[in-house]
């Protein structure tokens, strides 16, 4: 697929794909210092995740807990080995599909490539009511954001912990 495009496979589920040169939302940390500090930190974080995860298997952690330490983990090294090896092996995909292995070598160096992203759902998409405050008559889209499997093994994760917190954090 090249940058942007789009199939709708329902009204309410398309695969689009983009590319997240940042973190959540699209934020960036600004040029390529942030972008490193932004990869060493989610390395960091994926190796205090599997400390985590060790320490509740060992001690016998609720299964909740488990499955919510290690969906959080998946979903972190997807992303970063999206960012650490998409920019490497791929061109860039703007107008034209990406080329696997270009000679010329990919669009980014290690550390430096974008996160795919590609599940799209708007659930909604039309004019809010006019008695609304603020945001009334204005055309809305609901669920606007673009995100990846990864990002859905992070939010399930945090979810599962979150829900089952009294059992998980005792």
């Amino acid at each position: 697929m090249y940058l942007g495009q789009s199939f709708e496979i329902t009204s309410w589920f398309h695969i689009h794909f983009t590319e997240n040169p940042g973190m959540a939302f699209g934020l960036e940390l600004g040029g390529v210092t942030g972008k490193l500090v932004l990869t060493i930190f989610r390395i960091i974080a994926i190796v205090g995740l599997t400390f985590w995860l060790r320490s509740n298997i060992k001690s016998g952690a609720p299964q909740t807990a488990i499955w919510g330490i290690s969906l959080i983990l998946a979903g972190a090294i997807g992303n970063v080995l999206d960012s650490l090896y998409y920019g490497l092996i791929f061109s860039d995909s703007l107008g034209k599909i990406a080329e696997f292995m270009p000679e010329t070598g990919g669009y980014a160096p290690a550390l430096q490539g974008k996160v795919v992203d590609m599940l799209y759902f708007p659930l909604y998409e039309g004019n809010l009511p006019e008695w609304l405050p603020i945001w009334g008559g204005k055309y809305f889209t609901f669920f606007r954001p673009i995100f990846n499997i990864a990002d859905t093994a992070i939010s399930t994760g945090v979810g599962l912990l979150f829900i089952f917190q009294r059992s998980v954090f005792r």
